[in-house]
């Protein structure tokens, strides 16, 4: 294992179109299409390792196109030929040879842990420090007006899925609306919180906080734009857990907000921390002040919802509060995966096998061959 370099990076793309009784709208758009690239890293070992890139161009500025670009003429060459061990030194050159692109780093780092952990013959939560935990919870995005909503959430339920958040950010008055009838459909004891994703002014999210209190919201995700901490600690302390998403990409923007006491709970991606490890230490650090973490969404197809899974797992404290969101095969009626990952709706189980421990479709292997 010390002496296996990469031999080769391989890259194909996927285009997936969303069940169209689970698009998700909120204040940046409709997410109703998943074009994403999958990533394989084989070692001089004869192992190899699976990876997603989970980018839309609202988030990060980055898409199958850009990311399969820069893999193959940056990335790439800053890491064949190099030690598989330690992977953290290949992550330092990739950085060195690309700024940004937080997401394309991502699917290349889970590809090398993979590669990694199945070279160990151990889960890649293990080779992170882990498992804590076997299993973690999850929820469901509802989003739409109406008889829309009302198709959501029937479709959501039929999934199995008993906790919720809902998306709000777009207009306090039909936000209000939707909040209200969202309560209505899931009954007064299930899990429902809110997600503005930054679409509110600060007095708009502050009116829209006191006409939705009454229908008792579990937290309040990224109330404001990014770059208002001072807006999300005004939220803090009226009763409602402030959740930050948008607000923390990497490290840096985590201690910030950590500064800033701008929030309760952190919402941490694999693709906006650069990779798993990034995301688990960014966890142990959220810990460290006192934050909570849990694990957000892009809409990942099935490898990136294993390696959600995985950090989750290898967190040292994951929130008990509020639900994950490692549900993205929920929102394909195909995937990539030879088999999905085991959940119910309610929980979403880690597999016992090395690395992802998961395999992908035999078309899909072609591909990336």
């Amino acid at each position: 294992m010390m002496i296996a370099t990469v031999k080769s990076v391989h890259t194909a793309g996927v285009s997936l179109a969303v069940r169209p009784d689970l698009v998700v709208v909120g204040a940046r758009g409709a997410h109703d299409r998943s074009d994403f690239l999958l990533v394989r890293v084989e070692t001089s070992a004869g192992i190899s390792g699976i990876g997603e890139v989970s980018a839309t161009l609202s988030w990060s500025g980055e898409d199958a196109v850009t990311a399969e670009h820069v893999i193959r003429q940056v990335l790439a060459p800053a890491i064949i030929g190099q030690p598989l061990v330690p992977v953290a030194a290949l992550q330092s050159r990739m950085d060195l040879a690309l700024a940004g692109n937080p997401f394309t780093k991502a699917g290349m780092s889970i590809a090398l842990w993979d590669a990694y952990a199945r070279t160990l013959d151990v889960p890649l939560a293990a080779a992170l420090g882990g498992p804590f935990r076997t299993e973690v919870p999850i929820k469901c995005s509802l989003s739409g007006d109406g008889e829309r909503l009302r198709r959501v959430h029937a479709a959501a339920r039929a999934a199995g899925f008993a906790s919720f958040k809902v998306k709000i950010g777009m207009d306090v008055d039909a936000d209000s609306e939707r909040v209200a009838l969202a309560r209505g459909l899931a009954g007064p004891q299930t899990l429902l919180g809110l997600d503005a994703n930054g679409g509110y002014s600060r007095r708009d999210a502050e009116r829209a906080l006191e006409r939705v209190r009454g229908h008792g919201p579990a937290f309040l995700e990224q109330p404001v734009e990014p770059g208002d901490l001072e807006g999300m600690r005004e939220l803090r302390g009226r009763g409602l857990p402030i959740v930050a998403d948008e607000s923390v990409f990497g490290m840096g923007d985590l201690v910030h907000v950590v500064r800033a006491q701008a929030c309760d709970v952190v919402s941490l991606y694999v693709g906006k921390s650069g990779g798993p490890e990034q995301a688990v230490a960014m966890g142990r650090v959220a810990e460290a002040f006192g934050v909570e973490v849990l694990i957000g969404s892009n809409g990942e197809l099935g490898v990136g919802a294993a390696a959600q899974l995985h950090v989750a797992c290898a967190l040292p404290r994951l929130c008990e509060d509020i639900p994950s969101d490692i549900i993205g095969a929920y929102y394909y009626d195909e995937d990539v995966l030879a088999a999905p990952l085991d959940s119910d709706g309610v929980r979403v189980r880690l597999p016992d096998a090395p690395g992802l421990g998961v395999e992908l479709q035999e078309d899909v292997r072609e591909l990336l061959r």
